[in-house]
């Protein structure tokens, strides 16, 4: 008697959908793209072209303007080396150790993400402002905060410092700790087991997390519109200078200064790409280098 063979079952496919299904979905999503994001940017562009060179020169050649570009790039300058520091000690410390406090410490870096930027201007000035004990001694000092450079560097510090721990925790957590232990036990001390193996083996990770927390610092919006003044010329960065031109009815102004913000992050979103197809490829190969 022949031997029946037994067929395996096979399970439903994720990618087995019917073809409409699949059209249907990539539809929904390519029309949301176009209506909130290529839309808005394509305006933002479409405007620039129609009002010329000229006027777009003319933008950037204002006093006012360049001030708020270089106060954009000043705070970015600072803000991001400050939470790089800050990223990867936290993500050593809640990755490589075992301490008291350790779910608290990682549920507050989480903060900046359920707060309102708005209320975290508002923390600032209600710690420096003028009712305040710290702030009239320390503008008295000559180191004023509120309505200052060091209000908006404090803001955006706020609002951005969980982009680089929080890329890379995961990585860390998964690499364990076998790497570190060792060039220990080879004899390495703590900073050449930092720079020698630590360091490498979150490079891209690291370079992924800063991208995303400039683009954040150049185009923070609410929490240092809290705490700037608006005083044209010295506290107004490059979105609230946008604002500044478009409520004084110089749209051209606003959107050549928009267009500008824009390619930073167009420029940051290709690098982010780069950084994706890189770092992806090597977390595919086992290497995380």
């Amino acid at each position: 008697m022949a031997e029946k063979k037994t067929v395996p079952h096979r399970g439903r496919n994720a990618i087995s959908e019917p073809a409409i299904v699949r059209w249907l979905l990539i539809g929904i999503c390519a029309l949301f793209l176009a209506l909130f994001i290529l839309l808005p940017l394509g305006t933002v562009i479409g405007r620039v072209f129609a009002a010329g060179w000229g006027s777009f020169a003319e933008t950037l050649s204002d006093s006012d303007t360049q001030s708020a570009i270089r106060l954009t790039l000043s705070v970015a300058a600072l803000a991001v080396p400050f939470n790089l520091v800050f990223g990867i000690a936290t993500a050593w410390a809640i990755a490589k150790f075992e301490f008291k406090g350790k779910t608290f410490l990682t549920t507050l870096i989480d903060l900046p993400f359920s707060v309102s930027p708005v209320i975290s201007g508002l923390v600032y000035v209600l710690l420096f402002g003028a009712d305040t004990i710290l702030g009239p001694q320390l503008k008295a000092m000559g180191f004023p905060v509120i309505f200052a450079f060091p209000g908006i560097f404090l803001a955006t510090v706020f609002v951005t410092f969980p982009f680089i721990a929080r890329e890379l925790i995961p990585l860390m957590q998964a690499q364990g700790t076998a790497d570190e232990e060792a060039a220990i036990s080879l004899g390495a001390s703590g900073w050449q087991t930092f720079i020698r193996v630590t360091l490498p083996n979150i490079k891209w990770a690291l370079l992924y997390g800063v991208l995303l927390c400039n683009a954040r610092a150049m185009g923070e919006f609410g929490a240092v519109s809290v705490v700037s003044g608006h005083v044209r010329g010295k506290t107004l960065t490059m979105p609230l200078q946008i604002e500044a031109l478009y409520n004084d009815y110089a749209t051209d102004g606003a959107f050549a200064v928009a267009s500008l913000l824009a390619a930073l992050a167009l420029v940051t979103l290709i690098l982010r790409t780069l950084l994706e197809l890189k770092f992806g490829a090597e977390v595919g190969n086992g290497q995380h280098k």
